[in-house]
């Protein structure tokens, strides 16, 4: 059995184990949850470690047949073609974003100390999200990838509804059920219409992507171009893409903290990851097609979400549209279509997921020493939160991209990709990043963490101990881990997105076999310039 089934199976499997444990044990359930997202956290680290960079297609790779075929007449003989299948697999695109949901997991499940009621229903809700978020990363088949989202998603709205805190925590779920209902289901749609075009009679990923490169089993040109802009704004809506990005702030702002946590870190990249594993190999001139309107919608979030997060009072509402904004440089470097590029996209994913559920685990803590995240009440918290402060103006740091964070080395990266085809929204985007985002992170902090303390907070705690720490300190860790050596992400990722965008892009370079199993340490880097402007107009 894979390693990677293990990694998804142990917290279902233990959100099934809590079922039948008795409400008066309340100990358990957090302690089951926290091992559970211990286990899978290490065997995803070490599933990284052991990770071949230079080798061709999937790592840790498991396929077991569900539906053998959907024709009544023999089944067909190759696994692969199997109709439905339980597959899973990693390669440099996704091993890092399942590093990043197990780890987001184990720190959400650390924090969660805040639910003092119905905890049995939180911790299986949280556990079953968790196993959702890491089998759609990992999910190779396309009606796995889809159930696994679904299933990490349902106990979202559940979350918020019961255990979300504020006045408009009702009216905050049922707008997030309402977009992100929408949402999947457009998705759903452009899957349903690209199984239905491609004719491979199978959800196998890996399957339709080789049956669609060859010129004779491609889909459409016609078709493409409608079936991407519904998977664009399926997967758009899902990631906050502008304007359909309202539901996020507001959602956060209401959700309780290891919900925010996982959904705003992990979940919420699983859209960006749908665009890069299978719209862009299998409709690339429809991706071509649509790239400069995905280009120009990005400045949306990088601008408008970035202006709004200026005249916010609330830390989680400035965290929530500081997502939205941060979800713009995924979209630019997906739009791109070069490879580093989307290289750099994938490298922001993992970065933000650290840097948002570090953001939401902090706030989540002032909240439960203060009971308010209202700028204006805060204030010289500093001196008496040293480790909580510091970890905020990291994490602010971080929002920024300052170099020596993820973040920092996946933006730069979007911007050179970007460059060629789109000066003007690389220009605008680069203000928007280091102008725009700088200027509302660095003032929340100077706001809540500098000048005199508030009286009323003279009592408050720091994290003292070391178990308090550890949930901060290990997504400060992987931030600065992943910033000071990017190329433990960038020599993962490159050789898998040159495969994806062959045929996207047609001046994409791939490496020969003997380049690309060379070390990391005596291979040159790729490069690619962006796809020239008669690509984006085919």
């Amino acid at each position: 059995m894979s390693v990677l089934t293990y990694i998804i199976l142990i917290p279902l499997a233990a959100a099934l184990a809590l079922v039948f444990v008795p409400r008066t044990f309340s100990v358990v359930f957090r302690a089951v949850a926290i091992l559970a997202t211990l286990a899978s956290a290490l065997l995803a680290i070490k599933m990284f470690v052991q990770f071949q960079p230079g080798a061709a297609g999937f790592q840790n790779e498991q396929q077991v047949t569900w539906v053998s075929s959907f024709d009544p007449r023999p089944t067909t003989p190759d696994p692969r073609l199997a109709a439905i299948s339980y597959h899973v697999g990693v390669d440099g695109i996704n091993v890092g974003l399942v590093l990043m949901a197990a780890i987001v997991a184990f720190a959400a499940a650390c924090v969660s100390s805040e639910i003092k009621r119905r905890e049995k229903q939180f911790y299986i809700l949280l556990l079953t999200m968790a196993g959702g978020i890491l089998g759609a990363f990992a999910s190779l088949d396309l009606f796995f990838f889809y159930f696994f989202h679904e299933l990490a998603l349902v106990p979202t709205f559940i979350m918020i509804g019961v255990w979300g805190r504020g006045a408009q925590k009702n009216y905050a779920t049922f707008q997030i059920t309402l977009y992100l209902s929408i949402g999947a289901l457009i998705a759903l749609v452009g899957l349903i219409a690209l199984y239905v075009q491609t004719g491979a009679k199978t959800f196998d990923i890996p399957a339709l992507i080789a049956m669609a490169s060859e010129p004779e089993n491609g889909v459409p040109l016609g078709a493409q171009k409608f079936i991407f802009p519904v998977l664009l704004f399926g997967f758009g809506i899902l990631v906050s893409l502008w304007p359909f990005h309202t539901w996020a702030p507001l959602g956060y702002a209401s959700a309780p903290t290891p919900t925010a946590m996982l959904h705003a870190g992990a979940l919420k990249k699983f859209g960006l990851y749908g665009l890069i594993r299978i719209a862009l190999p299998l409709l690339p001139q429809g991706a071509q097609a649509w790239a400069h309107t995905l280009a120009w919608l990005c400045l949306g979030n990088l601008l408008y979400a970035g202006w709004v997060a200026m005249r916010q009072k609330d830390l989680n509402w400035l965290a929530g549209y500081s997502s939205v904004a941060h979800m713009g440089f995924v979209f630019l470097g997906i739009a791109s279509l070069s490879l580093i590029g989307v290289t750099g996209a994938v490298v922001v994913m993992i970065a933000h997921g650290f840097l948002a559920s570090l953001i939401f685990a902090l706030n989540g803590y002032l909240y439960r020493q203060t009971g308010t995240l209202e700028i204006a009440q805060l204030g010289g918290l500093l001196r008496k939160l040293p480790f909580i402060g510091a970890a905020l103006i990291m994490a602010a740091f971080a929002g920024c991209g300052l170099p020596g964070f993820a973040n920092f080395a996946g933006e730069l990266s979007v911007f050179f990709g970007a460059w060629k085809s789109f000066q003007t929204i690389t220009v605008l985007a680069c203000w928007g990043a280091m102008l725009v985002g700088a200027l509302y992170l660095l003032r929340a902090m100077r706001a809540a963490l500098h000048g005199p303390l508030v009286q009323k907070w003279a009592n408050i705690e720091d994290a003292r101990t070391l178990w308090r720490k550890t949930p901060f300190a290990l997504l400060l860790a992987c931030l600065l881990i992943f910033g000071f050596f990017p190329r433990l992400l960038t020599d993962k990722i490159q050789l898998p997105a040159a495969v994806i965008l062959r045929t996207a892009a047609a001046d994409v370079f791939t490496p020969s076999s003997s380049s690309s199993s060379s070390s990391s340490s005596s291979s040159k880097p790729l490069y690619v310039a962006a796809p020239p402007d008669k690509h984006h107009l085919q």
